[in-house]
Parts: C-alpha cells; structure tokens; sequence
C-alpha cells in the first residue's frame, strides 16, 4: 500500500481549525512535493477521524508523518554552555535545563542542539550557543495517541517554530535568487496565535509564540458588524473587502498583533545588535486583502505574504499551479515538518 519508507515522509500540521498536509519525496538527491492537502476540523475530539479521512481520500504514498507541537507546555530557550563534544553535551543539559525549565524533570521531554552561529559578541571562544527544548511528557504522550489513532506512524514530534525556519531553509535551497543570506523574520499567523522565528540560513537566533491571530481580526469585526463570527469570518476572508470596510475594531486587534511582533523585532535587535532585514508572512491569517501592507507599516520593513512551496518542485502532475499559488502562505509549518526528510537521509 506504501512506498518505500526511506523515500516519502509527510509533513502534519494540525491546527485548531484544519489540518495541513505536504508530502516530500527523495529520489536520489533530488527533494520534491508529491502530495498537498488540508482538511477542515469539526472538533477537538474529531482529530483522528478528520485524519484518516484525509488519508483515505488523498493518494499519499505513505503513512510516515513528522508532527509538531505548540504552545505553554512547550518551553524553547537559546542557552550559552561551555565548549564541549556532543557526548558531553549530552549528559551535561539535563543538569543544565534545570536552570530554566519551570516544570520538574520528570515531566518533560528535553532536547538540544548545538547552533551554528558565528561571530556573536556575547559568546566566548570556549562557549557555545545551545537551543534547549521541553515539552511536558504528557502533551507528547497524547499528540502520538491520536497519531497512532488514526493508524499513522509518528517518525518525530517537532516544534512549530523550528518547522518554519526549515521550511524557509529547503524552498531557500531551490530559489536561485537567494544571494548571501540575510535575517529574515517569520511570521506564522493561525487562528489562535502567531509563530515568530527569526533566522539567518540555516541557523535559528529567536523564536517566539504570540497568542493572538486571526480569531482576534474576527471578533473585532463580529462586534463591529453586529453579526456571528460565522459571517464575520466571510467578510474578512473576502478578496474584495478593504480594510476601511473592516472597522476600527478590527484595526486596534491588527494593531496588537503588530505591536507584539514589533516588540520581539526590537528585543532581538537590541540583543543581537544586528537587524532584521525582511518579514515574510505565513499562515491562514497572512493571506487576508491588505494585511502585509497594513503590518509593514508598523514594522517598518519590507513585509510580504510568502509562499514557501513556490520554489519546491512538483512532481505531481496532478497538483495544479493555481492549488500551489493559493494553498501554498498557509503551508509553512506542513512543509518545514516534511523537510526533515532530507536531514533523516544523512544518517
């Protein structure tokens, strides 16, 4: 029924509105997208269901899926550490995290990796930059129960962030106009919060997660309006609505979205002396008529809606252009997940 296991893994964003599916497959050396697909959630607790219906309509050539996992139970800290080999690093984090993980050790999950980050004034020749992960164990525990629920097979459980920095990483590899690389901030806006990472390459420098999003832009509107979130939500969705016609409702909720961002800019600005570049918006919520203008103009940078599969070839006949053109802002953290495949293929 499945393709070979080491050719095709599928990238699995589930949000609190849909679910988000991109397939990469590996021929050779070559990375290419064989399946796109998104699915609306009726429920919390009909999250298996809408997942094995998706694989049940959708041709995916394999039930391999990496995931991610969001929000207060998951605590991400860039941490300086004394240099040392990665056996040693090993050993020393658990001792390490204690420091700044506000849970007991016994319920979490922890991870690190070494960052490859060059010339930072504030680290020593005999120090290291260390991106530090924790998850409590049971939020792990339930996200792989539903997985398995809806007879798929967890291969590795990421972080929303860090899937968008490896989504800008591999639609990076195939733009031939991508030059020296630059600090780019990423900004994922769903419905109930918003992804921030900033990067530079392949290297993460800040991540940070902002609770509020499009729900936001919604109720501002409903209250607005006088009508439900239902014919609010239509309103802000439609491509021939102005933000003029949205309210000043809706304006002050996009106003504290934007200064929230803005705040987490001039934080890494401040601390890293250096600036960002580029803010580059993702999400279902960056897609709404006007909202990339409305944001650069607090951000005072260049701001742009960005489709990470533009550049990823398609090796699908059946996907057509027009699917990937309109899909593809709310895409992000899908095809980041996927692209652990080509990190899974140098081991």
């Amino acid at each position: 029924m499945f393709a070979r296991k080491d050719k095709n893994i599928l990238g699995l964003d589930v949000g609190s509105r849909d679910v988000k599916a991109v397939e990469l497959e590996r021929t050779g050396g070559a990375y290419s997208i064989t399946q796109v697909a998104s699915r609306p959630l009726i429920g919390e607790d009909a999250k298996a269901q809408t997942l094995r219906q998706m694989m049940h309509e959708v041709n995916f050539k394999t039930n391999r899926v990496v995931t991610a996992v969001s929000g207060r139970s998951v605590i991400v800290r860039y941490i300086t550490m004394q240099l040392m080999n990665d056996s040693d690093l090993r050993t020393a984090i658990h001792y390490e995290a204690d420091k700044y993980i506000p849970f007991g050790m016994d319920e979490v999950v922890i991870d690190c990796t070494r960052l490859p980050i060059e010339n930072d004034a504030h680290t020593a020749p005999n120090e290291m930059k260390i991106l530090l992960v924790a998850v409590k164990r049971q939020v792990i525990e339930e996200h792989l129960a539903f997985l398995r629920d809806a007879d798929l097979q967890p291969m590795i459980i990421d972080v929303d962030s860090f899937a968008l920095g490896n989504a800008f990483e591999i639609a990076g590899k195939f733009n031939p106009k991508v030059e020296e690389p630059a600090m780019v901030a990423l900004v994922d806006i769903g419905a109930l919060k918003t992804n921030i990472s900033i990067v530079k390459g392949s290297a993460s420098y800040f991540t940070r997660e902002v609770y509020l999003g499009g729900n936001n832009l919604t109720e501002a509107i409903s209250q607005r309006r006088g009508v439900d979130n239902y014919e609010a939500e239509a309103l802000k969705i439609d491509p021939n609505t102005t933000w003029e016609e949205i309210g000043e409702e809706a304006h002050m909720a996009l106003d504290d979205l934007g200064n929230e961002i803005q705040l987490s800019l001039d934080y890494f600005e401040n601390q890293f002396e250096t600036e960002v570049s580029e803010v580059l918006l993702s999400g279902g919520t960056s897609m709404l008529p006007g909202l990339a203008e409305a944001l650069g103009a607090t951000f005072q940078k260049p701001t742009r809606l960005w489709n990470p599969l533009a550049t990823v070839p398609v090796a699908n006949p059946a996907i057509p252009p027009e699917y990937i053109q309109n899909v593809g802002p709310q895409m992000a953290v899908a095809l980041g997940l996927a692209s652990r495949l080509r990190k899974e293929a140098k081991k």
